[in-house]
């Protein structure tokens, strides 16, 4: 460990919570996301980023996995909903990210819901998201990214596009993008079927059972040649989790992730005066109202179906402790946004730096060992 690098990483660290995010919070939630995302694309483009690499990425082989042909430097992903035009895979490697996904990209360009489309709810640790896949259609998206050699894994989430569509519409739409994807071939490494997005217009669901099958059939058909990951809904009760999982197990789909935005504005997590102040605000919760849920779903599906699927665990991670006991409870990559947008750019590095001193201490040489080590308790 370079002691001079850590201790520069803390410094920034501090000045992020005591200034940047300060400055940063006064505006408009999503001009600020707007303008991150523009200001890393710029850096990516005039390479500046293999500076910054320097300072924030690891290199380690404690953290270093190959999950479904995909080598992974690092467990710490930057999760869809973030970079959903695509303009970020150039630069996400220098903040210490060991993946992401672009998106969610659905089929026919969307301008999202009407705004405004998040909210802060700084107490509870959560974003209020309101987005409803804004992003500007899966042909723009392939355009964007032609030719392109990613400096890390980069997966592409796809949805049903933001419409009142019916169950067959919806089913088509996915498909469509995924024919799109596969038939002029792409560069990500990946993809993210998300169905269980809870800010879209329709109101057909794919975590009912038959409309699983529906939309898992004709994507079976399509011979992928990317594995294959599902976003996966936490307000679910774990009779229901199950179900859809023994599904998805019987399909050829490497893993899936836990979970999406949570809907329970009683979340125990929620302060009641923030409550309160977004009652009438539409959207659905990130961060650390979904931390618990997340949590307990990853246990489930490893004890259950660990040895079929892959699990990566996404909701409430804001520190290296958050992170392992997710992989402690079973979960082999991690995706994040809440936590970066709350603790500052470094934090992937801050997270991989304390998982390596946790799996020392616990006596663990390689992050695979930690895996659902708590999976039975």
């Amino acid at each position: 460990m370079n002691k001079l690098n850590y201790s520069l990483i803390n410094i920034f660290s501090f000045f992020y919570r005591l200034v940047l995010r300060r400055v940063f919070f006064i505006f408009d939630a999503e001009r600020v996301h707007e303008f991150v995302i523009n200001l890393g694309e710029g850096l990516g483009n005039i390479g500046f980023s293999k500076f910054i690499e320097r300072f924030f990425h690891i290199y380690d082989p404690s953290l270093k996995q190959k999950i479904a042909g995909i080598d992974f430097e690092n467990p710490i992903g930057l999760a869809a909903g973030f970079d959903y035009n695509a303009k970020l895979t150039g630069f996400m490697s220098a903040t210490g990210f060991g993946f992401e996904t672009v998106g969610t990209i659905t089929n026919k360009p969307s301008e999202g819901n009407p705004k405004p489309r998040l909210s802060r709810l700084v107490e509870s640790g959560s974003i209020l998201v309101n987005k409803g896949f804004k992003n500007p259609g899966v042909l723009v998206v392939m355009q964007n990214v032609a030719g392109n050699k990613f400096n890390l894994p980069v997966g592409i989430s796809i949805g049903q596009t933001n419409s009142d569509l019916s169950l067959d519409e919806a089913v088509g739409d996915i498909v469509s993008s995924f024919e799109l994807l596969e038939k002029n071939g792409n560069p990500f490494h990946y993809y993210e079927l998300n169905i269980s997005c809870p800010n879209l217009s329709g109101s057909e669901s794919f975590s009912d059972p038959d409309n699983l099958i529906k939309i898992l059939n004709p994507i079976k058909g399509l011979k992928l040649k990317k594995p294959l990951f599902i976003k996966m809904p936490i307000n679910k009760t774990n009779e229901e989790t199950l179900e859809m999982l023994k599904i998805i197990s019987s399909f050829p789909v490497v893993g899936v992730i836990f979970g999406n935005l949570e809907k329970n504005r009683n979340n125990p997590a929620i302060k009641t005066e923030e409550a309160f102040q977004f009652k009438d605000r539409k959207g659905n919760l990130s961060g650390k109202p979904t931390q618990a849920r997340s949590r307990e779903l990853i246990k489930l599906a490893y004890k259950n179906f660990g040895e079929r699927l892959v699990i990566i665990g996404c909701g409430g991670i804001f520190s290296a402790e958050d992170a392992y006991e997710k992989i402690r409870n079973g979960a082999s990559l991690l995706q994040l946004i809440t936590g970066l947008i709350y603790k500052g750019p470094q934090l992937p590095y801050q997270i991989n730096m304390g998982l390596i001193y946790l799996l020392k201490k616990d006596g663990f040489l390689h992050i695979s060992e930690a895996v659902g080590v708590d999976a039975n308790t």
